[in-house]
């Protein structure tokens, strides 16, 4: 599916307005191979602890957009190399995280889509502390489990729904 931001907001004023489109703030820094992608979302909400990340990328993506609801912590990473090569190699379509990346050289190789706050050499915690499939909030912005995430060099939308 070819799509651009722009146009999914220019197309949906009326989603934009009430709230059934929203987009995250400007502020994610773009990593892996795919610029442009979109899917279903999950959703995880963790501080400094990505046993769960690692649990969910474990499973079939089936094109689908991990959120991660880090809380915004700029002091660990929450994903590295292996698991954007995990996700790649399971299908998921993007990682979206409210929180650090590391090893980026190797997540710029895999063949999906990361948006996070910045990079950060130190690894997370690995308590498995956190919670799957709940309504987050990122940067702001509500995102449900079930909800679409639409991403491309202009930016991420969020829709309650599937847009053409």
């Amino acid at each position: 599916m070819s799509f651009a931001t722009t146009d999914l907001c220019d197309d949906n004023p009326t989603l934009l307005e009430d709230g059934r489109l929203a987009v995250l703030p400007p502020v994610f820094r773009q990593f892996g191979k795919h610029v442009r992608f979109f899917g279903r979302v999950t959703t995880l909400k963790v501080h400094e602890d990505n046993a769960l990340v690692r649990a969910v990328l474990e499973t079939p993506g089936e094109g689908n957009v991990l959120v991660i609801d880090g809380g915004g912590s700029l002091r660990r990473a929450l994903v590295g190399g292996q698991l954007g090569l995990l996700a790649q190699d399971n299908g998921w379509a993007g990682i979206v995280v409210d929180g650090c990346v590391r090893d980026t050289d190797e997540i710029n190789a895999c063949e999906i889509g990361v948006r996070a706050l910045g990079a950060h050499p130190q690894k997370s915690g690995k308590k498995g502390t956190g919670e799957r499939n709940l309504r987050v909030h990122i940067t702001g912005v509500a995102v449900n489990p079930g909800d679409w995430i639409y991403a491309d060099a202009d930016g991420i939308v969020v829709a309650q729904q599937k847009l053409a």
